[in-house]
């Protein structure tokens, strides 16, 4: 998109207030009032939020920051630091251009955040890049939205829907995201004498990771196939049975 599209209050920036990170005031939800000790109990993730005002005004733009820091809220994070920068688009490399990347890292070190989560969806490349740059993990919009999915899901079938696509959305970003995959099965995914299940010494460890997923994602399509035709089954007895169904909106 072109500057000439912008209205008056875009074009009244200068251009170092354009380009520069803009800090949005009021989306802290930094605990104030519990004790260091009550605080280490709570295992919340601390996190900076950034997103990029490419288009419409900057009062729309404050509020869908709003909305992703109640988004983390609801995540179980602390919001520390919500950032904006004006760009005609995200930068394809780096999400906010490798200048004020720098200057991110420097803002997530200041405040101790270990999570930066994006007001939009990475592609595999910008989730590496911004990692690699930050040293915290990165998150975007839809994984953050996937998480609180996973963690609200209460029945069977639903919680393997949501493993299911978070699985599906982390499969091509997994150059990202492997490292941390291998911490979670104890470092062994991926080397040497890795254990039962991995191909031996000749694989990498995004290969194994890989693997790993799409074996996981098969047993789960599997399993919903097979809740799907007993809920079809107990459906049809209910039907006969002329079971009233009842459903609340609002």
């Amino acid at each position: 998109m072109s500057s000439q599209h912008f209205d008056e209050e875009e074009l009244s920036l200068d251009l170092d207030a354009r380009a520069g990170l803009r800090r949005i005031a009021g989306l802290s939800t930094e605990l104030d009032d519990v004790t260091e000790v009550e605080y280490r109990q709570l295992r919340l993730e601390r996190v900076v939020l950034i997103g990029v005002w490419s288009s419409g005004s900057l009062d729309q733009e404050e509020r869908s920051m709003a909305e992703l820091a109640l988004l983390a809220d609801t995540a179980g994070s602390q919001v520390l630091d919500a950032l904006i920068q004006r760009r005609d688009r995200p930068d394809p490399a780096t999400y906010i251009g490798s200048g004020k990347l720098a200057e991110l890292r420097q803002i997530v070190a200041a405040t101790g955040a270990d999570t930066v989560i994006c007001n939009g969806e990475l592609s595999p490349g910008q989730l590496r890049k911004m990692e690699e740059v930050v040293k915290v993990k990165v998150v975007d919009r839809t994984w953050l939205i996937l998480d609180i999915f996973a963690q609200h899901a209460r029945s069977r079938e639903g919680k393997a829907q949501v493993a299911l696509a978070q699985m599906q959305y982390m499969l091509p970003r997994l150059r990202g995201w492997g490292e941390s995959l291998s911490r979670q099965s104890g470092g062994r995914v991926g080397s040497q004498g890795g254990g039962i299940g991995t191909r031996g010494p000749g694989e990498t460890k995004l290969e194994t990771d890989r693997r790993r997923i799409g074996k996981s994602m098969a047993k789960l399509r599997r399993e919903i196939a097979d809740m799907e035709k007993s809920r079809t089954t107990q459906r049809a007895t209910r039907r006969k049975n002329q079971v009233p169904s009842v459903a609340i909106t609002g």
